[in-house]
């Protein structure tokens, strides 16, 4: 429970915070919050003056109240199923945790200390390859642990009814990845010179082998105003769009993330095989401009202010490229998709 227990400090002070601003329990648009003689101050009014932070703050307080409501969850499921099973909460993680996480063998801890030992270059040989195992049996129940709450939550169907705020994203035309009908999308709202955003590409790579047709993603621009030539690989991105190489120039322009001047542009264009002649005609009338700062604008409005933002079914994440933070998150939405729709993720070699 250490966990929950770290959670709900935090969660009391969110709440707290929310609560002066209005926001634990939104009122309908129209709804008074204040008279000032005779003017009346409304709902829609506060959000308005709260803007996008007001999106965050509830997006902020819904990851807390979800890892605390995970944490009851588990100890349900736990409690349950050792009450069917006739044993002790403590026997049962024995067994089904401790006595099932794969075991650390001598060969891959002297691989991982063989392959780090510049880590370790002030601390004895032995007692370098002791804390190497110790941190990879806690990494092993702890992934059993989580492959055990799994079968739990499945063998006693359990239904998570907090709901979540979403944000409402413009998605068509714009470039993506995976069927339109996935029932998960992620949209990442991005910069060309950001280099967390380049270490997106292999994330969502890894994403696609995983969960297969079950998750779309879509890029969107945030061109941050200090990177000099994010705007126009934006710009560049979407005339490569036109020519229905969006994904390609994408890939070109994070690999060269020092090299995005117009003229390095329109050469990477001509390498992929574009039409040299209408993409050049396209960047250099600027006639995107005005799309990457639409992209900018409703980005905004839910609480984006960095790259990368990602989205999951419109859930704001706050954790920027973090490759758990976001499986995580798929597989929430993935839990609650209609069956039809959810398709097993391929399990990690």
């Amino acid at each position: 429970m250490r966990v929950l227990l770290r959670a709900v400090p935090l969660l009391l002070l969110s709440l707290t915070t929310l609560a002066a601003a209005g926001v634990d329990k939104p009122a309908s648009s129209g709804t008074p919050v204040a008279i000032v003689g005779t003017q009346t101050i409304t709902a829609d009014k506060l959000d308005e003056q709260l803007g996008n932070s007001l999106f965050r703050l509830r997006s902020d307080e819904y990851s807390l109240k979800r890892a605390a409501l995970d944490e009851l969850i588990a100890k349900a499921v736990i409690e349950q199923e050792a009450a069917s099973r006739k044993l002790t909460v403590e026997r049962l993680t024995a067994i089904e945790i401790d006595e099932k996480a794969k075991p650390v063998q001598d060969d891959e801890v002297g691989a991982v200390y063989e392959s780090a030992k510049q880590n370790y270059a002030n601390m004895p040989e032995p007692e370098a390859k002791r804390q190497i195992a110790d941190g990879m049996r806690r990494t092993r129940a702890q992934q059993r642990r989580e492959a055990f709450l799994a079968e739990l939550r499945a063998k006693q169907n359990v239904k998570v009814l907090l709901e979540a705020p979403r944000a409402e994203l413009a998605l068509d035309n714009e470039p993506s990845r995976g069927p339109a009908e996935a029932p998960v999308t992620v949209v990442a709202f991005s910069d060309f010179q950001c280099p967390y955003c380049a270490r997106l590409g292999p994330i969502v790579g890894d994403l696609q082998k995983r969960y297969g047709t079950s998750v779309r993603f879509v890029f969107r621009n945030f061109p941050l105003p200090f990177h000099q030539n994010a705007a126009k690989a934006a710009e560049a991105g979407v005339c490569a769009h036109e020519q229905g190489k969006f994904w390609e120039m994408h890939d070109k322009m994070f690999a060269n993330q020092g090299a995005l001047q117009v003229a390095d542009l329109k050469r990477y264009a001509t390498e992929l095989g574009l039409n040299a002649e209408t993409f050049s005609q396209c960047l250099d009338s600027a006639r995107y401009a005005a799309k990457w700062r639409a992209d900018i604008q409703e980005g905004s409005t839910y609480g984006v202010g960095g790259t990368p933002t990602l989205f999951v079914n419109g859930r704001l994440l706050s954790a920027g490229a973090n490759p758990e933070a976001l499986t995580q998150a798929i597989d929430q939405e993935l839990a609650s998709a209609p069956p039809a729709a959810a398709v097993a993720p391929k399990p990690k070699k």
